[in-house]
């Protein structure tokens, strides 16, 4: 088998969570172009909708669905409406989170958005539902049509360098006044995924079924001056990562080109954890 043959997806049905975020969209478009049928599982099932059309349109294969990885039967269904329509389910990217949501009372209160002492609880219990439980529910369904097929499968989960480090608060201070903070469910759910990672990858050690993570660094999204500057300082490249920086780390995972690793994580961060 060439090289250009290990990375080829051919044959091979993924489901990515998130699909319409805006790393889940890369991912989708990554692996349709290495062959693979996507479905593009995103809470929003309109935008969902509108990835898999794009792809669609310029010759790939792809469909949407509403997911809702909080809940159960939605993961089931997921997983067997796949299978259905595409008749396997071999790569599963784990990578629909809930994005920081700071107390909107917090100035009110005198504290700083995010601050630890007075975070709500809602978004901390919101927060592992989604990251944690959402992702449990989910891998859940999915492997099982996995290992009744018998063959080769691999799960992907996106972590965070805020998973491997705490964050460095520092970076949230513009003009020399803190405007927030990472919240603690981030660094905390992130974390929990490399265990989950690492559980599962032990647990179908006698099957043919991969488990790994993939960690990206900072993605500038539209990011504040101030942010990206801050940010950048902490790299050892000097600047945050573009949205499709982390495809080629994803395509690897994901293909047969990565068949003698599971149970690891691939960082893509631009040296922010090196230093």
């Amino acid at each position: 088998m060439t090289i250009q043959e290990k990375f080829n997806l051919e044959g091979c049905t993924a489901i990515v969570t998130g699909g319409a975020g805006l790393l889940g969209k890369e991912f989708c478009k990554t692996l349709a172009e290495a062959g693979a049928a996507v479905v593009v599982a995103d809470l929003n099932l309109d935008v969902a909708n509108e990835v898999a059309q794009e792809l669609t349109d310029d010759g790939y294969t792809a469909a949407g669905f509403g997911l809702d990885v909080t809940r159960i039967e939605s993961a089931r269904e997921l997983a067997s409406v796949t299978v259905s329509q595409f008749g396997s389910l071999d790569i599963l990217v784990n990578s629909a989170a809930l994005d920081p949501k700071f107390d909107p009372d917090a100035a009110a209160k005198g504290i700083a958005p995010g601050a630890f002492e007075d975070y709500p609880l809602e978004q901390w219990t919101a927060a592992l539902n989604v990251n944690l439980t959402g992702m449990f529910l989910v891998t859940q369904a999915c492997v099982k049509p996995m290992v009744s097929q018998g063959k080769k499968g691999s799960i992907i989960n996106i972590c965070s360098t805020y998973g491997l480090n705490g964050p460095d608060q520092r970076i949230y201070i513009k003009d020399g006044k803190r405007v927030a903070y990472k919240p603690v469910y981030y660094t905390t759910t992130k974390a929990g995924v490399m265990g989950f990672t690492k559980y599962l990858a032990a647990y179908y050690a006698e099957t043919n079924i991969r488990v790994n993570a993939l960690t990206p660094g900072g993605v500038f999204n539209n990011h504040e001056e101030y942010f990206v500057k801050n940010y950048s300082a902490k790299t050892i490249m000097g600047r945050m990562a573009k949205k499709d920086e982390m495809n080629g780390a994803l395509l690897f995972l994901a293909s047969d080109a990565s068949s003698y690793m599971t149970g690891n994580n691939v960082i893509v961060d631009g040296g922010w954890t090196a230093w």
